[in-house]
Protein backbone atom coordinates (compact mmCIF):
# COMPACT_ATOMS: atom_id res chain seq x y z
CA UNK A 1 0.00 0.00 0.00
CA UNK A 2 1.67 3.20 -1.10
CA UNK A 3 1.43 6.34 1.38
CA UNK A 4 -1.44 8.18 0.20
CA UNK A 5 -3.33 5.26 0.57
CA UNK A 6 -2.36 4.28 3.85
CA UNK A 7 -3.24 8.43 4.92
CA UNK A 8 -6.73 7.71 3.36
CA UNK A 9 -7.20 4.90 5.06
CA UNK A 10 -6.01 5.90 8.40
CA UNK A 11 -8.04 9.05 8.21
CA UNK A 12 -11.20 7.03 7.30
CA UNK A 13 -10.59 4.56 10.48
CA UNK A 14 -10.43 7.57 12.42
CA UNK A 15 -13.43 9.62 11.41
CA UNK A 16 -15.43 5.95 11.83
CA UNK A 17 -14.09 6.10 15.44
CA UNK A 18 -15.19 9.29 15.84
CA UNK A 19 -19.14 8.65 14.13
CA UNK A 20 -19.00 6.04 16.85
CA UNK A 21 -17.59 7.95 19.77
CA UNK A 22 -20.65 10.29 19.08
CA UNK A 23 -23.22 8.30 18.02
CA UNK A 24 -26.69 8.41 19.72
CA UNK A 25 -28.72 5.10 19.64
CA UNK A 26 -32.39 5.56 19.56
CA UNK A 27 -34.44 5.31 22.77
CA UNK A 28 -36.11 1.67 23.83
CA UNK A 29 -39.10 1.10 25.50
CA UNK A 30 -39.68 3.24 27.56
CA UNK A 31 -37.68 6.31 26.26
CA UNK A 32 -34.59 6.33 28.70
CA UNK A 33 -32.68 3.77 28.05
CA UNK A 34 -30.83 2.87 23.98
CA UNK A 35 -33.07 0.11 22.38
CA UNK A 36 -30.87 -2.83 21.97
CA UNK A 37 -33.76 -5.05 20.45
CA UNK A 38 -32.35 -7.29 18.03
CA UNK A 39 -30.91 -10.39 16.85
CA UNK A 40 -26.91 -10.17 17.07
CA UNK A 41 -24.16 -12.59 16.51
CA UNK A 42 -20.42 -12.30 17.47
CA UNK A 43 -18.06 -12.60 13.43
CA UNK A 44 -14.42 -13.85 14.96
CA UNK A 45 -12.66 -17.11 15.67
CA UNK A 46 -12.70 -16.53 19.32
CA UNK A 47 -15.37 -20.24 20.06
CA UNK A 48 -11.91 -21.89 18.69
CA UNK A 49 -9.64 -19.53 20.74
CA UNK A 50 -10.00 -16.40 22.57
CA UNK A 51 -6.08 -15.48 22.21
CA UNK A 52 -4.21 -14.82 18.89
CA UNK A 53 -3.75 -18.15 17.11
CA UNK A 54 -2.48 -19.39 13.86
CA UNK A 55 -4.67 -22.08 11.38
CA UNK A 56 -4.06 -25.63 12.94
CA UNK A 57 -6.16 -29.06 13.09
CA UNK A 58 -7.51 -29.78 15.91
CA UNK A 59 -10.51 -32.50 15.03
CA UNK A 60 -9.20 -35.67 15.86
CA UNK A 61 -11.44 -38.44 17.04
CA UNK A 62 -10.15 -41.24 19.00
CA UNK A 63 -11.60 -44.48 20.04
CA UNK A 64 -12.45 -44.66 23.72
CA UNK A 65 -14.24 -46.98 25.93
CA UNK A 66 -17.28 -44.75 25.88
CA UNK A 67 -16.52 -42.28 22.74
CA UNK A 68 -16.71 -39.64 21.74
CA UNK A 69 -18.38 -41.54 18.45
CA UNK A 70 -17.97 -45.07 19.20
CA UNK A 71 -18.35 -45.84 15.80
CA UNK A 72 -15.29 -43.56 14.88
CA UNK A 73 -11.94 -44.50 14.58
CA UNK A 74 -8.78 -41.82 14.68
CA UNK A 75 -9.88 -39.94 12.12
CA UNK A 76 -8.70 -36.37 10.29
CA UNK A 77 -11.63 -34.31 8.66
CA UNK A 78 -9.24 -32.19 6.71
CA UNK A 79 -10.53 -29.02 6.10
CA UNK A 80 -14.02 -29.58 8.20
CA UNK A 81 -11.41 -29.87 11.32
CA UNK A 82 -9.65 -27.13 11.02
CA UNK A 83 -9.08 -24.26 13.07
CA UNK A 84 -9.37 -20.44 11.30
CA UNK A 85 -6.54 -18.08 12.72
CA UNK A 86 -7.69 -15.58 14.91
CA UNK A 87 -6.59 -12.37 16.34
CA UNK A 88 -7.86 -13.09 19.63
CA UNK A 89 -10.15 -11.04 21.43
CA UNK A 90 -8.19 -10.84 24.74
CA UNK A 91 -7.13 -6.75 26.11
CA UNK A 92 -3.48 -7.00 26.09
CA UNK A 93 -3.50 -10.65 24.18
CA UNK A 94 -2.31 -12.96 26.92
CA UNK A 95 -4.72 -13.98 29.68
CA UNK A 96 -2.77 -13.99 33.28
CA UNK A 97 -3.47 -17.38 34.46
CA UNK A 98 -1.69 -18.49 37.37
CA UNK A 99 0.95 -21.55 37.04
CA UNK A 100 -1.51 -24.27 38.13
CA UNK A 101 -4.39 -22.58 36.17
CA UNK A 102 -2.33 -22.22 32.94
CA UNK A 103 -1.00 -25.90 33.31
CA UNK A 104 -4.97 -26.81 33.30
CA UNK A 105 -5.22 -25.40 30.30
CA UNK A 106 -2.30 -26.97 28.31
CA UNK A 107 -3.70 -30.46 30.14
CA UNK A 108 -7.50 -29.35 28.42
CA UNK A 109 -6.24 -28.18 25.19
CA UNK A 110 -4.68 -31.64 24.71
CA UNK A 111 -7.49 -33.36 25.49
CA UNK A 112 -10.13 -30.98 23.89
CA UNK A 113 -12.35 -33.54 22.39
CA UNK A 114 -12.73 -35.39 25.40
CA UNK A 115 -13.22 -32.28 28.05
CA UNK A 116 -14.66 -29.52 25.92
CA UNK A 117 -18.61 -28.98 27.33
CA UNK A 118 -19.06 -27.71 23.68
CA UNK A 119 -18.54 -30.74 22.95
CA UNK A 120 -21.11 -32.70 25.16
CA UNK A 121 -23.70 -30.28 24.14
CA UNK A 122 -23.34 -28.31 27.87
CA UNK A 123 -25.04 -24.94 28.27
CA UNK A 124 -22.06 -22.57 26.97
CA UNK A 125 -22.00 -20.37 30.10
CA UNK A 126 -21.12 -16.22 30.06
CA UNK A 127 -19.75 -14.86 28.26
CA UNK A 128 -18.78 -17.90 25.96
CA UNK A 129 -22.64 -17.91 24.93
CA UNK A 130 -21.74 -14.38 23.53
CA UNK A 131 -19.24 -15.10 21.02
CA UNK A 132 -20.54 -18.90 19.43
CA UNK A 133 -20.87 -19.32 15.79
CA UNK A 134 -24.92 -18.59 16.40
CA UNK A 135 -26.97 -15.61 16.80
CA UNK A 136 -28.42 -14.52 19.97
CA UNK A 137 -31.32 -12.18 20.87
CA UNK A 138 -32.23 -9.29 23.13
CA UNK A 139 -35.48 -8.89 24.53
CA UNK A 140 -35.93 -5.41 26.07
CA UNK A 141 -38.78 -3.15 28.09
CA UNK A 142 -39.32 -0.51 29.96
CA UNK A 143 -37.64 -2.02 33.02
CA UNK A 144 -36.54 -5.74 32.06
CA UNK A 145 -33.85 -7.33 29.80
CA UNK A 146 -34.15 -11.21 28.62
CA UNK A 147 -31.37 -12.83 26.26
CA UNK A 148 -31.84 -15.93 24.74
CA UNK A 149 -29.40 -18.18 22.55
CA UNK A 150 -29.45 -20.05 19.37
CA UNK A 151 -27.43 -22.57 20.84
CA UNK A 152 -29.03 -25.30 22.69
CA UNK A 153 -31.48 -23.10 23.69
CA UNK A 154 -29.95 -21.19 26.42
CA UNK A 155 -31.54 -18.20 27.70
CA UNK A 156 -30.62 -15.95 30.61
CA UNK A 157 -32.82 -13.04 32.75
CA UNK A 158 -31.07 -9.96 33.70
CA UNK A 159 -32.23 -8.76 36.66
CA UNK A 160 -32.48 -4.96 36.69
CA UNK A 161 -32.99 -4.57 40.42
CA UNK A 162 -30.43 -6.18 42.50
CA UNK A 163 -31.67 -9.77 43.32
CA UNK A 164 -28.96 -10.41 46.27
CA UNK A 165 -26.59 -13.45 45.89
CA UNK A 166 -26.92 -16.35 43.07
CA UNK A 167 -29.03 -18.81 45.34
CA UNK A 168 -27.39 -21.84 43.19
CA UNK A 169 -24.31 -22.25 40.87
CA UNK A 170 -26.16 -23.10 37.36
CA UNK A 171 -24.87 -23.19 33.77
CA UNK A 172 -25.91 -19.42 32.75
CA UNK A 173 -25.08 -17.87 36.12
CA UNK A 174 -26.70 -15.62 37.63
CA UNK A 175 -27.31 -12.03 36.03
CA UNK A 176 -27.59 -8.79 37.45
CA UNK A 177 -27.71 -5.47 35.73
CA UNK A 178 -27.72 -1.80 35.09
CA UNK A 179 -27.48 0.95 33.27
CA UNK A 180 -24.00 3.39 32.68
CA UNK A 181 -25.28 6.02 30.24
CA UNK A 182 -26.11 3.90 27.13
CA UNK A 183 -24.07 1.28 28.32
CA UNK A 184 -25.76 -1.68 29.64
CA UNK A 185 -23.59 -3.95 32.49
CA UNK A 186 -24.54 -7.14 33.34
CA UNK A 187 -22.36 -8.81 36.66
CA UNK A 188 -22.92 -12.73 36.22
CA UNK A 189 -21.59 -14.77 39.05
CA UNK A 190 -22.97 -18.30 40.38
CA UNK A 191 -21.62 -20.44 37.35
CA UNK A 192 -20.37 -24.12 37.28
CA UNK A 193 -16.61 -24.19 36.84
CA UNK A 194 -17.49 -26.92 34.06
CA UNK A 195 -17.81 -23.71 31.19
CA UNK A 196 -15.10 -23.04 29.11
CA UNK A 197 -13.95 -20.16 27.11
CA UNK A 198 -13.30 -22.13 24.19
CA UNK A 199 -12.12 -24.75 22.47
CA UNK A 200 -8.55 -24.33 23.47
CA UNK A 201 -8.86 -25.30 26.73
CA UNK A 202 -9.11 -21.98 28.68
CA UNK A 203 -10.84 -22.38 31.86
CA UNK A 204 -11.99 -20.95 35.32
CA UNK A 205 -13.50 -21.76 38.56
CA UNK A 206 -16.89 -21.04 40.53
CA UNK A 207 -15.12 -18.02 41.67
CA UNK A 208 -15.50 -16.26 38.85
CA UNK A 209 -17.23 -12.77 38.34
CA UNK A 210 -17.73 -11.74 34.79
CA UNK A 211 -19.01 -8.10 34.33
CA UNK A 212 -20.40 -7.17 30.38
CA UNK A 213 -20.61 -4.32 29.06
CA UNK A 214 -22.74 -3.29 26.01
CA UNK A 215 -22.29 -0.61 24.27
CA UNK A 216 -24.47 0.54 21.07
CA UNK A 217 -21.60 2.01 18.82
CA UNK A 218 -24.41 2.60 15.69
CA UNK A 219 -27.12 0.97 14.15
CA UNK A 220 -26.05 -2.21 13.03
CA UNK A 221 -23.32 -3.06 16.10
CA UNK A 222 -22.56 -3.45 19.72
CA UNK A 223 -19.20 -3.46 21.11
CA UNK A 224 -19.30 -6.08 24.01
CA UNK A 225 -16.66 -6.23 26.41
CA UNK A 226 -16.43 -8.19 29.61
CA UNK A 227 -13.98 -8.29 32.30
CA UNK A 228 -12.68 -11.65 34.12
CA UNK A 229 -12.22 -12.24 37.35
CA UNK A 230 -11.35 -15.17 39.75
CA UNK A 231 -8.45 -15.31 41.83
CA UNK A 232 -8.16 -18.91 41.90
CA UNK A 233 -7.16 -18.92 38.14
CA UNK A 234 -5.95 -15.89 37.08
CA UNK A 235 -3.08 -13.48 38.58
CA UNK A 236 -5.49 -10.46 37.90
CA UNK A 237 -8.63 -9.53 36.20
CA UNK A 238 -9.04 -8.77 32.36
CA UNK A 239 -10.91 -8.18 29.43
CA UNK A 240 -12.03 -9.25 25.98
CA UNK A 241 -13.60 -7.14 23.65
CA UNK A 242 -15.06 -7.21 20.18
CA UNK A 243 -18.16 -5.98 18.42
CA UNK A 244 -21.33 -7.43 17.95
CA UNK A 245 -22.77 -7.19 14.56
CA UNK A 246 -26.99 -6.95 13.81
CA UNK A 247 -28.42 -9.60 11.90
CA UNK A 248 -29.82 -7.57 9.04
CA UNK A 249 -32.23 -10.39 7.00
CA UNK A 250 -35.56 -9.51 6.57
CA UNK A 251 -37.66 -11.54 9.25
CA UNK A 252 -34.09 -12.23 11.31
CA UNK A 253 -34.71 -14.68 14.15
CA UNK A 254 -33.19 -17.29 16.44
CA UNK A 255 -33.75 -20.87 14.90
CA UNK A 256 -33.92 -24.25 16.57
CA UNK A 257 -30.77 -25.88 17.33
CA UNK A 258 -31.52 -28.62 19.83
CA UNK A 259 -27.79 -30.01 19.74
CA UNK A 260 -28.71 -32.68 22.01
CA UNK A 261 -29.64 -35.23 19.25
CA UNK A 262 -26.60 -34.23 17.65
CA UNK A 263 -24.69 -35.59 21.09
CA UNK A 264 -26.92 -38.99 21.86
CA UNK A 265 -24.51 -41.44 21.45
CA UNK A 266 -21.60 -39.69 22.78
CA UNK A 267 -23.91 -38.66 26.10
CA UNK A 268 -25.93 -41.91 26.69
CA UNK A 269 -24.52 -44.46 23.89
CA UNK A 270 -22.91 -46.84 27.05
CA UNK A 271 -26.67 -47.27 28.04
CA UNK A 272 -27.25 -48.40 25.17
CA UNK A 273 -28.78 -52.51 25.43
CA UNK A 274 -26.55 -53.16 22.31
CA UNK A 275 -24.15 -51.11 21.61
CA UNK A 276 -22.79 -49.57 18.47
CA UNK A 277 -19.95 -51.14 16.63
CA UNK A 278 -16.65 -49.75 17.38
CA UNK A 279 -15.09 -49.89 13.76
CA UNK A 280 -16.21 -48.10 10.23
CA UNK A 281 -16.80 -50.89 7.59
Amino acid sequence: MNLSKMVVATLALVSLSANAADYKAPRGPGGVHPDLNGVWQALNSANYDIEMHTASHSMQLREGPHGPLPAVKTLYLGAVGAVPPGLGVVVGGKIPYTPEGLAKKQENKANWIDRDPEVKCFLPGIPRATYMPQPFQIFQSADSVFMAYQYAGAVREVYMQDPGEAPVDSWMGWSAGRWEGDTLVVEVTGQYDSTWFDRAGNHHSDKMKVTERYTPMSPYHLQYEATIEDPLTFTEPWTISMPLYRRMEDNAQLMEFRCVEFVEELMYGEWRRNPLPRTIQ
